[in-house]
């Protein structure tokens, strides 16, 4: 083991629950939360900590921080994956889900680096990575409270790289097409370039990559592991 430890939110199973394992191997301790009991269970197998907790929930996010710094007193290395917003025809989505998709997906982010940064810069460097999706930038019909918020986390992640660049602290995005951790039929698989699902072992490696040293001279990057469904150069 090393003294590293990595904060996972969204951490009880699918790229979360993979992306847990993948830096358990690399030796981090890990912090997990969920909003149900799997992050509990997969803490308890790897040698962990959880909490259950929701990350559009303020409250939640502070208490799995305090668990962070109470049992280990740093944070090395956090992702942020959050659940699935709202989804509807365009015009049709109501005001409050829009709301609701901004509570999900891009306030949670900016709260989590707030908690993070000072114990960071003290550290000397971290690294904070935010699962959004493929449709980032390459906008989907299908996703569209997603599609629109999700980008907003790329930008965010970007001023946050130039802002704290100088402090040894890198942020990324990680852009995932369609992975197996979900329940997809095949016209899904049919749209990657690569004819499948992405396994969600194969995001973990990749959101380990930049997790990690590395990938120690990255940030504010969007990267697409998404199997060649986008067609964005």
């Amino acid at each position: 083991m090393t003294d590293k430890v990595c904060l996972i939110i969204g951490g009880g199973r699918g790229m979360g629950a993979a992306t847990a394992r993948e830096m358990h191997h690399r030796g981090y301790r890990l912090v997990l939360m969920s909003p149900s009991d799997s992050c509990e269970t997969l803490a308890a197998e790897l040698g962990g900590v959880a909490r259950r907790g929701k990350a559009e929930n303020a409250a939640d996010t502070q208490a799995v921080f305090d668990l962070a710094m109470q049992t280990h007193g740093r944070i090395d290395a956090c992702l942020i994956h959050v659940g699935g917003p709202p989804k509807g025809d365009l015009l049709a989505i109501p005001d409050e889900d829009w709301d609701k998709a901004h509570g999900m997906i891009l306030k949670p982010v900016i709260r989590i680096a707030r908690l993070l940064t000072p114990v960071m810069q003290s550290q000397g460097g971290g690294s904070i990575v935010c699962i959004t999706t493929y449709s980032a930038f390459e906008p989907s019909l299908m996703f569209p409270t997603s599609s629109v918020y999700r980008v907003g986390v790329s930008s965010f992640a970007k001023l946050y790289a130039d802002r704290y660049g100088p402090d040894n602290i890198r942020m990324n995005c990680l852009l995932p097409g369609f992975t197996d951790s979900l329940d997809l039929p095949q016209k899904y698989a049919d749209m990657s370039a690569l004819g499948r699902l992405a396994k969600a072992e194969e995001q973990a490696k990749a959101a380990a990559f930049l997790l990690t040293e590395d990938s120690s001279y990255i940030t504010g990057q969007s990267l697409r592991a998404d199997g060649g469904v986008t067609r964005h150069l």
